[in-house]
């Protein structure tokens, strides 16, 4: 008919002069049908079942107490470490001197018996006091110089009268033991010292044991 003529000739004109509208239309139709469903990778994921959860906290939880342990283990030997080297510093600032007081109390021995020697040469009735002067000097020096042994520390033992120590004394013989128990130290033939309580040389003592008749 007329009418449908007309129609299909206005449609004709218009595609030819604005083809970009059925050019999107088609696109859209092709987008449409190319698009799926949502990617499955993009579905949010499910939470962490409670069990899991639990197993890692107890896993953490344990790691912690491990970590704990090992600091304290940590700080115990830091503090053992700390002690150790004080107490090394302490004695060495006691005991440095010890090689050097050992080579002293010989020339203490000298000095001793250099002392004993002139009193008993010293003769009251002598107009000339020479000797009793000199042993008054010497009995000076003599006490001077124990004296500054105290003051650092280093002390004569006296063990006569008392038991037999294997850690202070060293026998070097054997006396009857005339009103004295057996194992008391009877006499003593050289001195021993201590210093700051450590011996640094032995008493040569004698020990009283009991007579075999």
């Amino acid at each position: 008919t007329a009418v449908s003529t007309l129609t299909l000739c206005r449609f004709n004109f218009a595609a030819k002069n604005c083809p970009c509208a059925f050019s999107t239309a088609a696109q859209q139709r092709s987008t449409g049908d190319e698009c799926g469903p949502e990617d499955p990778r993009d579905e949010p994921r499910h939470p962490l079942s409670e069990r899991t959860l639990e197993l890692k906290a107890s896993k953490l939880e344990e790691q912690v107490r491990d970590l704990t342990e090992r600091y304290r283990k940590a700080l115990a030997d830091s503090e053992n470490v700390r002690r150790r080297t004080q107490k090394f510093v302490e004695d060495a600032k006691l005991f440095g001197i010890q090689s050097f007081c050992k080579d002293l109390v010989e020339v203490a021995d000298i000095l001793e018996k250099t002392t004993e020697s002139t009193e008993r040469e010293t003769e009251p009735s002598d107009p000339k006091p020479t000797l009793k002067k000199i042993y008054e000097g010497l009995s000076l020096i003599e006490a001077k110089l124990q004296s500054v042994f105290a003051k650092h520390g280093l002390q004569k033992m006296n063990p006569v009268g008392g038991k037999y120590d294997p850690y202070d004394h060293e026998i070097v013989c054997h006396v009857p033991a005339e009103g004295m128990q057996p194992g008391t130290v009877a006499l003593v033939t050289q001195d021993g010292y201590k210093l700051h309580g450590r011996t640094i040389r032995h008493a040569h003592v004698g020990v009283a044991v009991e007579s075999q008749e």
